[in-house]
This record gives C-alpha cells, sequence and structure tokens, in this order.
C-alpha cells in the first residue's frame, strides 16, 4: 500500500509554510486548555459555538471508482469503522508519509518491548505500517488528502514465507469541511477531522497516542447523534430510485423499566412514497417568496418523514416512538450506530455520508 505515498498529495495551501509561529503557540495552548487532563470536552464553551446544518444537498450517484484507488476503496466500503474527532494536526505534512511510517512502526515496537498490552502477535520489530493518500475524494479546495494507515504483522506461528496480514486499519478525513472554520486555523495546522478505526481497541490507542505526541492534537468520541441519524434515515431514502435502498430499518429505544428496545422495518417502496410526499417543490416554495435550491434537503422534510414514520408505527402498535429515540439506522447503502460505528455499502454515496459525519466532526473543534 505504500506504492500510494506521493509527493503531489495536496495539504491545503495555509498549511504549506509556518510563519505565524506566535498565533500557532497560542493556538496550541488554547488546546492545552480546552483538552488538559483537568478538563471536559463538554463543559468547553467554545465547542458550542457552531450549529447543525439545517439544509443539506440531496446526495446524488456518484462513480468515484475511477478516481479512487480500487483496493483502498474495497476497503473503506466493506468495512464498519469506529468513529472519533481529532483536532487539527500541527506541522502535519501529507510529503512526509513515508517517515510517518517508519515512526509509528518504532513507536509500536517501543511500546511493545515495554510491554505494554500492544495486541500485534509475531516476533519483535515484525510490525510493518504504512500510511498512504486516497487521492480522488477530495470535494473542496479547503479539504486535505485522504490519509489511510495500515498495521501489518504475521501470526505468531506463521511460517516463514507466509506474508503479512493487515490487523488494524484507519483513516483521517475532510470531505466538505465548512472553510470558515477552515480558513480560522493558523497555517501550520491541518484539519483532517474525521478519524475512523477498525481493530484492536488498544491498537487504536497506541496509534492516537502516537498522533498526539506527535502533532498535538486530541482525539475524542464521536457519536453520531440522533440527529444526524435522522438525516441518514431522510439522505438514504431519498437515494431509492437510484440505488434501491432495499430496506428501512431503525432501532429505536423507549425510556421504560427496563429500556424496551424496538425494531421497526419498513418496506423501501412504501418509505420512498411517505419521503415523496413531504419533499417540498422548489417552484411552488419560490412562488411563496421562500429561496428553495432544487437539490436541497431541509430539516423540516426530515422531521417531517420521522414524524409521518412515528405516526404510521403508533397507528399500528400503539406505541409512541416520539418518546423515545433513534439509536441505529440501516439500508442496503449502509448502516449507522448511536455508538459512533459506520458501515458505508454503496460506494455511489459515501460523499454525501462522509460530508454529515465531517459536520459533525467539526462541531467538536475549538475555536
Amino acid at each position: 500500500m505504500e506504492r500510494h505515498d506521493s509527493s503531489t498529495a495536496r495539504t491545503p495551501t495555509n498549511s504549506l509554510v509556518v510563519k505565524r509561529r506566535t498565533k500557532s503557540r497560542s493556538y496550541r495552548q488554547s488546546y492545552q486548555s480546552c483538552f488538559g487532563a483537568g478538563s471536559r470536552l463538554g463543559l468547553t464553551p467554545a465547542l458550542t459555538a457552531r450549529r447543525f446544518n439545517t439544509s443539506r444537498r440531496a446526495p446524488k450517484s456518484r462513480n468515484i471508482t475511477d478516481k479512487v484507488n480500487a483496493e483502498q476503496l474495497a476497503l473503506l466500503v466493506k468495512t464498519e469503522w469506529q468513529l472519533s474527532y481529532v483536532t487539527p494536526l500541527y506541522r502535519f505534512r501529507h510529503t512526509q508519509l513515508k517517515s510517518y511510517s517508519r515512526q509509528l512502526s518504532a513507536f509500536i515496537a517501543a511500546e511493545k518491548q515495554q510491554g505494554l498490552a500492544v495486541e500485534v502477535e509475531g516476533p519483535q520489530g515484525g510490525v510493518r505500517v504504512s500510511f498512504s493518500v486516497v487521492q480522488g475524494m477530495v470535494e473542496a479546495v479547503d479539504d486535505a488528502e485522504t490519509v489511510l494507515i495500515q498495521i501489518h504483522s504475521k501470526p505468531l506461528f506463521a511460517r516463514q514465507d507466509e506474508p503479512q496480514k493487515s490487523v488494524w486499519s484507519g483513516w483521517l478525513t475532510c470531505i466538505n469541511g465548512n472553510p470558515d472554520y477552515l480558513h480560522s486555523l493558523p497555517e501550520d495546522f491541518v484539519c483532517l477531522p474525521l478519524f475512523c478505526s477498525s481493530g484492536p481497541e488498544n491498537l487504536t490507542t497506541v496509534v492516537k497516542s502516537w498522533f498526539q505526541q506527535n502533532f498535538d492534537c486530541y482525539f475524542g468520541p464521536l457519536e453520531i447523534s440522533h440527529t444526524s441519524l435522522q438525516w441518514l434515515v431522510a439522505l438514504w431514502t431519498n437515494c431509492h430510485t437510484e440505488s434501491s435502498i432495499q430496506h428501512l430499518k431503525m432501532i429505536w429505544t423507549l425510556p421504560v423499566a427496563p429500556p424496551l428496545q424496538i425494531t421497526y422495518t419498513v418496506n423501501p417502496q412504501d418509505a420512498w412514497e411517505l419521503w415523496s410526499s413531504v419533499r417540498k417543490n422548489p417552484q411552488e416554495e419560490n412562488k411563496a417568496g421562500k429561496e428553495v435550491e432544487e437539490d436541497s434537503i431541509d430539516i423540516e422534510e426530515v422531521m417531517s418523514f420521522i414524524q409521518m414514520l412515528k405516526s404510521h408505527f403508533y397507528r399500528h402498535f400503539r406505541l409512541d416512538l416520539s418518546a423515545g429515540s433513534l439509536n441505529q439506522v440501516s439500508t442496503a447503502l449502509g448502516s449507522a450506530k448511536y455508538s459512533g460505528r459506520i458501515k458505508i455499502s454503496n460506494s455511489k454515496y459515501m460523499i454525501t455520508t462522509l460530508t454529515l459525519l465531517t459536520e459533525c466532526a467539526l462541531l467538536k473543534m475549538p475555536i
């Protein structure tokens, strides 16, 4: 995978030259004050300054297979990922990925030698790390290129000629990041706010620790909120006429003792017809003096759709889902859980999903 390292990989222009050292230093100190050992993320006032978008583009089928490496794309869409957010990386350079591969390999070997619980089998020093650029996923001029990290190792009793196998994967990305926030960063910071990992948790911890030590950043858990899950219900249902969603499955939890978990599966055509009934007609809205983009979906449509789904369920089972919370949603296009696990099953709509998740991660950023 290291063949994808490229000196032409794009780091946004506001990260190429280190000039504003004073501003950078104060910015780094603001991280330490926001995220120091004695602080709590939820108590940081800066994190509440931005708001979730109330309107977003309707998803369109995008064939990215001709732009993204097939091997990398297959890994991204076949795996369930655990999400985290990460603050901007200080002096991270896309042109130094081969060096980062060697450094992280040495760091993992040192952690293992010290007897720390690093789940990597095989002989000492038998770990190989590869950093690579996932080219072809940049959507906006301010987005940094996506970076894929893989850790390879041989099983403990493998034959000498047996190749190493991937034991952990992770990637950092920024898709359609908020330009106002990205422009506000000092020149020597790169913003890749969405971190996706798959593999042993202690390896994830080691990788995060290495990033934090080398790039003065902070990682935190990224849940997919009740509102974000409702957006995914609408966005994925909107794709049904182009790519069948096959089913719309939701898992709700009602606050009773003990908690009641309800699995609610909707026929895809029924879901589509319900969604179509709440979609606004741009021409009628414009006549009423409201500006509506033809390819946009707003929060009112999403809430109306969810309310109709709840009403439909109540008519049949006399259970009011409004008292509960949406914890999981899945279709043939992907699945998402409140706990921060996501699986993208169709590459044609992954940009839409990653745009939403990037926004969720950026809402955690300090100002």
